[in-house]
């Protein structure tokens, strides 16, 4: 478990799936703002189901977000596309709808770069959000972030093309 202020990251149990599933992938706008692929209707213990536990891997590190003042599930956090040649990953968070606008995704991105940064030794850290999304954008920047850049209409989101953010962090720029 790594700590941060206000949030710890886990190893996702079977007990968070049911939770995820309900709250995070069967909201079909929700989830289609947080993925790149066509939501489509998935039984919970799907394999194929992005609530599922995934099986450890060297390309991504899926996270547990435990509120620390609570001890409840809060969310999930993913350290993705980690890429061990070029030492870069992509980070992504997504909240159960109870824990938005808590102030917990500063802390959980800080402790995603912690992860990425000091326990895996990369090089860079990238975010890509909706351009819409001023609470991503807003804490990556509070954890030392930089916009980088606009991708314009890159996102197919239920119904329409949307512009993505590009977000970076060095590992020289980061302050544990």
């Amino acid at each position: 478990m790594i700590r941060g202020e206000k949030v710890a990251l886990r190893t996702r149990r079977d007990s968070d799936v049911p939770v995820f599933q309900a709250e995070l992938y069967e909201d079909v706008a929700t989830r289609s703002r947080a993925g790149s692929e066509p939501w489509r209707p998935l039984p919970p213990d799907a394999a194929e189901s992005p609530a599922a536990v995934a099986a450890p891997s060297d390309r991504r590190a899926y996270f547990s977000v435990v509120e620390l003042a609570s001890q409840e599930l809060a969310g999930e956090a993913l350290l993705g596309g980690i890429d061990t040649h070029n030492r870069s990953a992509h980070l992504g968070i997504s909240l159960l709808p109870a824990f938005r606008g808590r102030g917990l995704g500063v802390d959980i991105v800080r402790v995603l770069c912690e992860y990425g940064f000091a326990v895996r030794g990369l090089h860079r850290l990238q975010i890509e959000t909706l351009a819409d999304n001023t609470a991503m954008i807003t804490a990556a920047t509070r954890a030392g972030f930089s916009v980088e850049g606009t991708l314009r209409r890159s996102a197919w989101v239920y119904g329409a093309f949307v512009d993505l953010v590009v977000l970076g962090l060095l590992a020289e720029e980061w302050a544990p």
